[in-house]
């Protein structure tokens, strides 16, 4: 057989009798739908729990046995169901959470398919148990026979799945090991438990307790969740503009991870994987991050249920944006505020709440409160951190909408020098010492600062140069004396075809023959850079980003070059006021404590860790 033959009958349908059209039977209906519901056993685990917080539960016990396939036991105290209504508990799209196509386009809920349950059933052996409020007694149903009986209990409900896909064997045979599908229960646990510090849970698996949570706030249970480091090395964030609130916390560059799973964004109290949203906070980390790296944090976005989609999928995880390009660009600015107001510039006004927000998670009222009163408002600071929000409530306005996506001037970096000896404590201290000619060491109020004087001048100097390309206000220094210096073909054709992306970078790069470029002018910021170098480098950098495209794809990669070219290099020799005068500079620079490579700029050493070096006290 040829290979055109064996394509051909690969492709080819097997020949089937044909069939009259007749509607299927509703188990089978049921383990279709089963299909889409229940994946694997941490869907179910999922399912089960948005029920418990939608029926107002505050203390939620999961038990599992091998991995959730053998059996998940989900306990709750909520409002539990009547008796009457258990049967319908039970029954393929019926539900108390929506009523009407108004009610679907307004979601509120966690859960609103009315499909779950039933999906359940149809693929496990499945009990529910419940009381509500004013039944003397609990009441047990079958999910098989649909036989309601009496039992024991208190309010609230109890829903036991046992021997998942024991009817349809060949979904079964698709699951993994117990320990891997009890990993993705587990993580299925610590998303919902994250998003609800409000609600005590306990996890445990074969009858030894795993995991337990009690009451809190978020920044314990996500300490507890996300561990000490995450903890230690995270940034608050509470932004509000318009219709849209982003709570929770940005984990800082340096302390980003080589895997992406410490990331958590909830749209309405809801855990998504959108993509838009992921590559808003992505770019926002864009010239922070050290290589391919991920950072962790723990977001919340709020806006009008109407203003988003959260029925895309059957799992709910995945959902829609009606205005998605505004919500991207508040998403970035609001981290990206986040992240500029960095150590370094702790002595300004760290950005705080600037509306109260009124939605439905518990935490997010808290954590704004708590950052009120850590931080105060945003107005005031002396900073330019970042974009401000405010004016993203225009974005929802059908006037204003698309002219008003980029309007979001920056503010003003003031400059300003202090000298040792004066009576003013700063973040960053004065400067005490060179050491080998690359790092400087500085006291401040808790001890000792070491700063790699290269990497935080390269910043410096990548920040002044963003800001002035933003601004359209790149200033030029004329060059006395053109450098003229002998170029390849390739090199001038890149001066000749690029001439205006490299005169709003500032630079004058003229061609005097085939062989020969001349530098009139360069950049005022680069005035003490070495020209012929630095004219190279940047027709190199446009020639392979692409031309015009430079300026919009891979900026970043530019300006870091420019930055790097006049930023003091090692051993070279400083004056303690040129010492102090970096440090005030990094004081008043956003996003200071990174360099455009994410690697850290400074330091500290606390007193408590130098006594421990020389066991004083001990």
């Amino acid at each position: 057989m040829t290979l055109g033959q064996q394509y051909n009958h690969c492709m080819n349908a097997p020949h089937l009798p044909m069939r009259p059209i007749q509607a299927l039977p509703d188990q089978l209906i049921s383990q279709i739908a089963a299909g889409e519901v229940v994946e694997r056993p941490s869907a179910v685990v999922k399912e089960l729990l948005e029920n418990a917080l939608d029926a107002g539960a505050t203390q939620i016990n999961v038990k599992l046995e091998q991995g959730g396939v053998k059996r998940i036991a989900i306990t709750d105290n909520g409002r539990g169901i009547p008796q009457d209504q258990l049967p319908l508990a039970l029954a393929r799209h019926a539900t108390s959470k929506i009523a009407s196509l108004t009610d679907l386009e307004n979601v509120a809920t966690l859960g609103f398919r009315g499909e779950a349950l039933a999906s359940i059933a149809a693929v496990a052996q499945l009990s529910l148990t419940s009381r509500s409020a004013d039944a003397a007694h609990a009441w047990q149903i079958d999910g098989g026979t649909l036989a309601i009986t009496p039992s024991s209990g208190a309010q609230g409900t109890l829903v036991d799945v046992q021997d998942l896909y024991f009817n349809t064997p060949a979904r079964r045979k698709f699951l993994k090991t117990e320990q891997t599908e009890f990993g993705h229960c587990a993580e299925v646990v610590r998303r919902i438990a994250l998003s609800r510090p409000d609600v005590a849970f306990s996890l445990s698996h074969n009858g030894k307790t795993v995991d337990h949570w009690m009451i809190g706030d978020i920044d314990k249970r996500s300490a507890l969740i996300l561990g000490d480091e995450f903890a230690a090395a995270r940034l608050p964030l509470a932004e509000a503009a318009g219709p849209l609130r982003l709570m929770g916390f940005a984990g800082l560059p340096t302390a980003a991870k080589l895997r992406a799973d410490a990331q958590y964004f909830y749209v309405n109290g809801r855990f998504v994987r959108d993509k838009l949203l992921t590559h808003a906070v992505r770019s926002a980390y864009q010239d922070v991050l050290h290589g391919d790296r991920f950072p962790a944090y723990v977001l919340c976005l709020e806006l009008d249920p109407a203003l988003v989609d959260v029925n895309v999928h059957p799992s709910k995880i995945e959902v829609r944006f009606r205005d998605s390009r505004a919500v991207h660009q508040f998403v970035f600015h609001a981290v990206s505020r986040a992240l500029a107001q960095t150590s370094a510039t702790a002595h300004g006004s760290a950005p705080g709440p600037q509306t109260a927000s009124s939605g439905p998670l518990p935490w997010v009222r808290q954590q704004q409160a708590t950052l009120h009163a850590q931080f105060g408002t945003t107005a005031g600071t002396g900073f330019g951190v970042a974009q401000n929000t405010e004016q993203y409530g225009a974005l929802f306005s059908a006037s204003s909408r698309a002219e008003n996506v980029h309007a979001f001037p920056p503010h003003a970096v003031p400059s300003g020098r202090m000298e040792a000896g004066e009576e003013i404590d700063t973040p960053l201290g004065f400067a005490l010492a060179q050491l080998h000619g690359i790092y400087i060491l500085a006291q401040n109020a808790r001890g000792l600062v070491l700063v790699d004087m290269h990497a935080a001048h390269e910043r410096i100097l990548y920040e002044q140069f963003k800001r002035a390309l933003d601004e359209d206000a790149v200033q030029v220094q004329p060059l006395l004396i053109p450098m003229t210096f002998h170029a390849d073909a390739v090199e001038v054709g890149t001066a000749e075809e690029n001439r205006d992306t490299l005169s709003s970078l500032g630079f004058d790069i003229a061609v005097l023959s085939p062989t020969t470029l001349a530098v009139r002018a360069i950049p005022a910021l680069l005035k003490n850079a070495d020209a012929q170098s630095l004219a190279r480098d940047v027709l190199r950098d446009v020639r392979e980003f692409g031309g015009s495209r430079v300026l919009i794809e891979r900026r970043n990669e530019l300006l870091g070059t420019l930055a790097c070219h006049t930023a003091v290099r090692a051993n070279r020799i400083l004056t303690l006021p040129e010492m102090n005068a970096l440090l005030r500079q990094m004081e008043a620079t956003e996003r200071a404590d990174q360099c455009n490579h994410g690697r850290p700029t400074w330091v500290q050493l606390a007193l408590s860790d130098l006594d421990k070096l020389f066991l004083r006290g001990q």
